[in-house]
């Protein structure tokens, strides 16, 4: 059995809202074994990002300025003119994706790093948002750790064991409903 097969993730833990008016802002924290140099590699070197994140950028992420971000496991293709508006490595990286304002922080622990992820998203999906960025996240402390699993995003994590478990547990917690959709085996 490989080790994508045997990867279960962990309960939901670390999320919260932040409501301003009608932007709903999705806050996951997690707590990372691996210094903050190698997660900021990993949250902005391509290649990278290419074994964890829900898109392929078609340049490095630690500069300011435009960058394409192609949605992975779309029906159609999926490009997304993105702005990197502050890069600080290996602190703060904040850019624009699919019109949605994203802010990765990273802070030293003496373990590792905290990292806090702000994503403005529709708050009818967030639950879904919870459980596809918790996936993305175990998969890149993973590959930050020597052991990738490859990526889990869109369908594939829909279709994934663990996927509905997920989006039970942030809906619960997060305390909102449930997408009505509901995907179907094999998409």
């Amino acid at each position: 059995m490989s080790k994508r097969e045997t990867y279960e993730p962990g309960p939901a833990t670390g999320a919260t809202i932040q409501k301003s008016g009608d932007t709903w802002t999705l806050v996951l924290v997690r707590d990372l074994r691996h210094p903050p140099a190698k997660v900021w590699r990993a949250l902005t070197d391509p290649a990278e990002l290419a074994a964890w994140a829900p898109f392929d950028a078609d340049r490095s992420l630690a500069a300011t300025g435009t960058a394409k971000l192609t949605v992975v496991g779309a029906p159609k293709p999926q490009v997304f003119e993105s702005t990197i508006k502050r890069a600080e490595a290996p602190k703060l990286l904040e850019y624009t994706w699919a019109g949605a304002e994203l802010r990765w922080e990273l802070e030293p622990t003496s373990g590792g790093t905290r990292l806090t992820l702000w994503h403005a998203i529709d708050r009818n999906y967030i639950a879904w948002g919870a459980a596809g960025w918790h996936l993305c996240i175990d998969v890149l402390e993973l590959l930050v750790g020597g052991d990738p699993i490859g990526r889990i995003v869109g369908a594939d994590a829909m279709g994934f064991a663990g996927w509905q478990r997920l989006v039970g547990e942030y809906s619960k917690l997060l305390d909102v409903a449930v997408p009505s959709w509901q995907p179907m085996s094999g998409s």
